[in-house]
């Protein structure tokens, strides 16, 4: 293939990279690779693109000469300081006009630093989020591209043929200015943290309390997939229950080690959420899940030292157990999406993304780790209501949280009766219970505030800001309005 030619062009070739490569070359795209190992892209080469429209080349110069103008290059290496590398190799080469494209998992501030720098040099930038694994990156991921839009139109004929398709429309669309591509992938991580720890939490109920081995937790699961819970991680959960282990003969999910990493999205959507006090308690509890369990050596040394809860075993009945368990699944899974949301949409106002979350929830019915069925509902309840605050609010889930809320307790409950750690349950039934009650005891922890450090409070039954001089002496009155009509500053204590 002579100079000029390639359509697109992808730096990094690991397990991602080199599907999205294939994915773009079976749309009928040529396509050059550069890998740092050059090593890498002779063996990619000589394999699975052999015979291909993909183009290696040998460096970064030889690379920037096989793309036709203005030219489209994706960076798919290690977030971080990586990606500014590559960035400083390739922008040099670039014109104005020219596109780089980030499909790591890019803090989104990173992001709109890049897209600023870029910017300012004349060359578009797009930073993308990428889901679907390994798997949607061959086949067709879930896009989430930010920038400037002129730079999505760009990229866009080449990003809406490559995702997944769902009833006809691409999973891609336009998400925003700057980091907004990135940051609405990093929330569907923190999404998929919520959504995988509380099936964990799920099956340590069936497992720990209605004592189902792994046959019939894969039957369970399978069943439930038929139903609202159809999902993607419900489905490969019924498969994971159904490996036997080669060496043991057990099944396989048994003689795996508890001990959980992370890299980082959910740990950054958590920081996210409190800059913009923004409520993800159900995401919280899953990264939190998650650090106690890497913690395996100190958890073993406690259980021989911690008292346990009296031994007791599961007189009840065991099908409704397992019927409560999947309500409870199904209940704190509309929590946590509706925190997630909740969180893109103040994120929407803090930086002017103007994000359309209908949009967000349309791109993420498929090739994604979170895609499920239940997505149509909530696209439709943004359809019904653009501005709608909180999921909950909708009809829909407000019916569902109706029949389920039931069920919902009795799971966690139970779970709390025979001592089977249930943090995500916990806290989106907590989130649940506080959202929905007009008055909570908030009230004694603003008086708890005035009487350490003066902060003052509002009263129920007339406006202004108040401060009580809590321990009374003969001169002073008990209780004194405070001007200006604006709260104190924090004082000591505080």
């Amino acid at each position: 293939m002579s100079t000029n030619q390639c359509d697109i062009g992808l730096i990094g070739l690991a397990v991602m990279g080199e599907n999205l490569a294939l994915n773009m070359e079976s749309k009928g795209f040529s396509v050059a690779v550069f890998n740092r190992t050059t090593e890498v892209t002779e063996k990619f080469a000589s394999g699975r693109a052999k015979g291909k429209n993909i183009q290696p080349t040998q460096t970064i110069e030889e690379f920037v000469a096989a793309l036709t103008r203005p030219r489209k290059a994706m960076i798919m290496v290690k977030a971080g300081p990586p990606v500014d590398a590559v960035i400083n190799q390739l922008a040099p080469l670039l014109e104005k006009g020219d596109v780089i494209i980030d499909g790591g998992n890019s803090l989104f501030t990173d992001t709109q630093r890049r897209g600023k720098e870029l910017e300012d040099r004349g060359i578009h930038f797009v930073g993308c989020g990428v889901s679907g694994g390994e798997e949607g990156a061959l086949k067709g991921p879930s896009l989430m591209p930010g920038g400037s839009r002129e730079s999505w139109e760009i990229i866009a004929p080449i990003f809406r043929k490559i995702a997944a398709q769902v009833d006809g429309e691409p999973c891609c669309r336009y998400m925003g200015p700057d980091g907004a591509g990135h940051y609405v992938k990093m929330v569907h991580n923190g999404i998929e943290y919520g959504d995988i720890q509380l099936i964990c939490e799920a099956y340590a109920i069936l497992k720990d309390i209605a004592e189902m081995d792994a046959a019939q937790l894969a039957e369970t699961f399978a069943e439930w997939n038929k139903g609202e819970l159809d999902s993607y991680l419900i489905e490969i959960t019924s498969q994971i229950f159904r490996k036997i282990d080669p060496e043991t003969g057990k099944p396989l999910v048994d003689v795996i080690l508890d001990k959980a990493g992370q890299k980082g999205t959910g740990i950054w959507t958590l920081q996210s959420a409190i800059k913009q006090s923004v409520v993800i308690s159900t995401i919280n509890a899953a990264v939190e899940a998650r650090v106690i369990s890497s913690r395996k050596e100190e958890r073993v040394a406690a259980s021989k030292i911690l008292p346990q809860p009296k031994a007791r075993k599961f007189k009840g009945d065991r099908t409704r157990l397992v019927n409560a368990v999947r309500d409870a699944l199904y209940a704190s899974k509309i929590v946590s999406y509706a925190q997630g949301m909740e969180l893109l949409g103040g994120a929407s106002t803090e930086y002017k993304w103007n994000l359309n979350l209908s949009d967000i929830a349309t791109i993420w019915r498929g090739g994604c780790i979170i895609r499920a069925k239940f997505l149509n509902r909530i696209v439709e309840a943004y359809q019904r209501d653009p501005a709608l605050h909180n999921l909950l609010l909708d009809r829909y889930f407000t019916k569902i949280i109706r029949k389920t809320q039931r069920n919902w307790r009795v799971a966690v409950s139970t779970a709390i009766k025979h001592g089977v750690a249930v943090p995500a349950f916990s806290a989106s039934l907590a989130y649940f219970d506080s959202y929905r009650q007009a008055r909570l005891p908030a009230n004694l922890l603003q008086a708890q505030r005035d009487f350490f450090g003066a902060h003052t409070y509002e009263r129920v039954d007339k406006p202004g800001f108040f401060h009580t001089e809590w321990i009374e002496s003969d001169q002073k009155p008990a209780e004194k309005r405070t001007e200006p009509k604006v709260p104190a500053p924090h004082h000591a204590g505080e």
